[in-house]
């Protein structure tokens, strides 16, 4: 097959992969929703399988109710997802959401997360990524820039090395938890904290808290010698905690309102 054959194929590809994130933002999505969704799950399990996880009841329904109030505010297609939550024994600060709606939070999280508010706060922020296809985005870039689709089918068909396995698993967006640090893009960091804000507002969750939550996260970054894990994978800070703050008024309307039909009871 010849070059200009190869090129075309490529663009021909490339133009029905675009789509659109939540925030109206162009994307090139070359891996399915059914496809990244499949991934999801699988790693789901395995990490339930191979990491401690936690019997503190009251901490895991906490979890599971914000949870239930962030998803009750998403558009149908995301609703319908079996979402599933799951509380792990791991002391560092850090949380994820996979395709298929998989939600998993470290008890560690609760030392810097004081309240129902600021745990909304990091849980919206990874659902919103869920909802913006980062993953599959990450995918659909590393397709492009090595030999992805490879290391993708070999994960689906159970042919994966460890480190490729690793490698595909901090992709989808639990990096952290396996050791290997793929942090997502400014640009994604930047949509997830736009969207976890706007759904924790409409779940009747104080806006005001995430900021609030990052500055927690600055105090326990200086205060330890081994900072929260949120953070290695969260860059700026300081720039971000600046600019919830900034969003937050104008979303407090939306909170009150929420507040005055129902409001989230889950601490």
């Amino acid at each position: 097959m010849s070059w200009r054959l190869v090129l075309a194929g490529m663009g021909l590809l490339l133009l029905t992969a675009c789509a659109t994130s939540p925030t109206g933002r162009k994307q090139l999505l070359m891996v399915s929703d059914a496809d990244v969704n499949r991934m999801g799950l699988a790693t789901f399990q395995q990490m339930k399988a191979s990491d401690k996880l936690s019997t503190d009841r009251q901490k895991a329904e906490t979890v599971s109710c914000i949870v239930r109030h962030l998803v009750a505010q998403l558009p149908t297609q995301w609703q319908t997802l079996d979402w599933e939550t799951q509380l792990f024994a791991i002391d560092s600060a850090n949380a994820f959401a996979l395709p298929g709606g998989k939600v998993g939070i470290n008890t560690g999280l609760f030392k810097v997360a004081t309240n129902q508010d600021q745990l909304a706060a990091v849980i919206g922020h990874e659902i919103g990524h869920v909802i913006a296809r980062h993953s599959a985005e990450r995918l659909s870039q590393s397709v492009l820039a090595e030999a992805g689709m490879g290391l993708v089918g070999a994960y689906a068909g159970r042919n994966a090395s460890p480190d490729q396995v690793k490698q595909l698993v901090a992709l989808l967006g639990a990096g952290t938890q396996v050791g290997v640090l793929l942090p997502y893009s400014r640009l994604h960091e930047s949509e997830a904290d736009r969207i976890g804000q706007e759904l924790m507002a409409k779940a009747g969750f104080d806006p005001r808290e995430a900021a609030r939550l990052w500055e927690n996260m600055i105090q326990a970054s200086a205060a330890s010698p081994n900072p929260p894990r949120l953070l290695s994978t969260h860059p700026d800070s300081r720039v971000r905690a600046q600019a919830l703050s900034t969003a937050a008024p104008a979303l407090l309307p939306e909170y009150e309102a929420a507040r005055r039909r129902a409001a989230p009871r889950c601490s």
